[in-house]
């Protein structure tokens, strides 16, 4: 299974709920060196803009993704200004606010962050 549809396994479970941090990290753990159960006890806090409405989990995930597998600064600067150019912020409470606005449901606008994000990383 690759990253895209373990990321959208993840995202399609009923049965418990991962937030959109828990479902990158699960999706790229192989690759970080950590087990699944890792992951989710990892980015458990991260969720809904580390509970707070501050920087989108999904982002973060991605962050710490590309960290634990060694890309340059660099890089991790480029991902990060390339979601702020595709979204014009990095903030939980405001890319809720806009998708509210826009009539987009939040489920569907979490799950297209995570999805995004996981297809970013490869």
């Amino acid at each position: 299974m690759d990253h895209m549809e373990k990321v959208r396994q993840l995202r399609a479970r009923t049965d418990v709920h991962f937030n959109c941090c828990q479902s990158v990290l699960a999706a790229f753990a192989q690759d970080m060196g950590l087990t699944e159960e890792q992951a989710y006890a990892l980015g458990q806090g991260f969720g809904s803009g580390m509970q707070c409405g501050s920087t989108c989990g999904a982002l973060t995930g991605a962050l710490m993704v590309l960290g634990m597998t060694n890309y340059p600064q660099e890089e991790i600067s480029a991902f990060l200004r390339k979601f702020r150019e595709n979204h014009g912020d990095i903030n939980c409470a405001a890319l809720l606010k806009k998708s509210h606005e826009a009539g987009i449901p939040r489920k569907e606008h979490c799950d297209g962050l995570v999805f995004e994000v996981a297809e970013m990383l490869g």
